[in-house]
C-alpha cells in the first residue's frame, strides 16, 4: 500500500488538508483511507453504552458493527502504543492511506506549516518531509505549496507515490 503524511504542530491546518486531500483524491477515481495520531487519551465510545460497558469490564477488544459501519476498539492497558507499521497492516487494502501525525517516523510526508503557530519548520530537520504547504513565503531547498491548493498539493502526492 502507499503511504503518504501530512504532518505539522497543532493548528497548522493539518486536518483541514487531510479532509481536502481525501476529497480530492477520492474524486479522481482513487480509494483513500486515513489514519491519525492522537496526542491525548482519546474515547470514541460513550459512557453508559453496551460498548463502554465491555470495555470497563475488561474486555481487550470491543467490536461495534451495524448495517452502515463497524469499529474495531483495542484497550492498551498499560501496553506501549502500537507503531505505525503495524497499524497500517490493520487497514484493508487501498490505493493511498493518508497518514495525520506520526511526524517522526519514515514514511514520506508534506508539512502543513502557518508561522502564527510559532513552532520551527519540521522540514528544515526532516529529509521525510518531501514539501510543505504554507500560508506563509518561507525559504526552503523543498517544493511549497500554498496551504490552500488542494489540487497542486494532490498531484505532488499522487506522483511521489506513483498513481
Amino acid at each position: 500500500m502507499r503511504v503518504y503524511g501530512v504532518v505539522g504542530f497543532k493548528n497548522a491546518g493539518k486536518t483541514g488538508l487531510m479532509e481536502r486531500l481525501v476529497t480530492e483524491i477520492t474524486g479522481r477515481g482513487f480509494s483513500v483511507s486515513t489514519l491519525k495520531h492522537a496526542h491525548h487519551n482519546f474515547d470514541i465510545d460513550q459512557p453508559g453504552k453496551d460498548s463502554h460497558r465491555h470495555r470497563e469490564a475488561g474486555a481487550h477488544q470491543v467490536l461495534l458493527a451495524s448495517k452502515a459501519r463497524w469499529a474495531l476498539m483495542t484497550e492498551l492497558r498499560g501496553n506501549d502504543e502500537p507503531p505505525l507499521t503495524d497499524l497500517l497492516t490493520r487497514l484493508d487494502p487501498v490505493d493511498l492511506i493518508l497518514v495525520e501525525g506520526y511526524k517522526r517516523d519514515t514514511h514520506p510526508k508534506i508539512e502543513a506549516y502557518r508561522a502564527q503557530t510559532g513552532h520551527p519548520v519540521l522540514a528544515h530537520d526532516d529529509p521525510t518531509v518531501r514539501a510543505l504547504a504554507t500560508d506563509t513565503p518561507i525559504t526552503t531547498d523543498r517544493p511549497l505549496f500554498d496551504l490552500n491548493d488542494t489540487k497542486a498539493i494532490a498531484d505532488f502526492i499522487l506522483s511521489e507515490v506513483g498513481l
